[in-house]
């Protein structure tokens, strides 16, 4: 049996699967804990849908909304919150992101996040 919250990481997997770069985007988010985790976030950018030929739920990431709503203040977290989100919105929807701030002040922790995103969007 899964929980409410396996059954979102399934459905968000099964939007991206066979997209590198989208998977990427989506692991970061899970293994961050913490956007998944906030019902303003979930309720207001997060889609679903069901598969015609499969009839699999899955569950998308409205990127460039998400990003609106952040650079407008209706998404209040900390700055490496914000910076994981601008990262993931990169590698999920090629939403441009300067690197150099989005990298500066991230902790060690959310340093391998990203570098294991990165990896991921390779394939690897």
């Amino acid at each position: 049996m899964t929980t409410g919250q396996e059954e979102l990481y399934l459905q968000l997997r099964a939007h991206t699967r066979g997209l590198h770069s989208s998977t990427a985007a989506v692991e970061l988010l899970i293994a961050h804990r913490g956007w998944l985790h906030r019902a303003d976030f979930r309720d207001q950018f997060l889609f679903t849908g069901t598969d015609f030929d499969t009839g699999e739920v899955t569950t998308g990431v409205d990127w460039p909304q998400t990003l609106q709503a952040l650079d407008h203040g209706q998404l209040p977290c900390s700055g490496s919150e914000a910076r994981i989100l601008r990262i993931a919105a990169s590698l999920g929807a090629g939403v441009p992101v300067n690197l150099r701030e989005a990298l500066t002040e991230l902790d060690a922790v959310n340093t391998a996040l990203v570098a294991n995103a990165v990896t991921r969007a390779t394939g690897h």
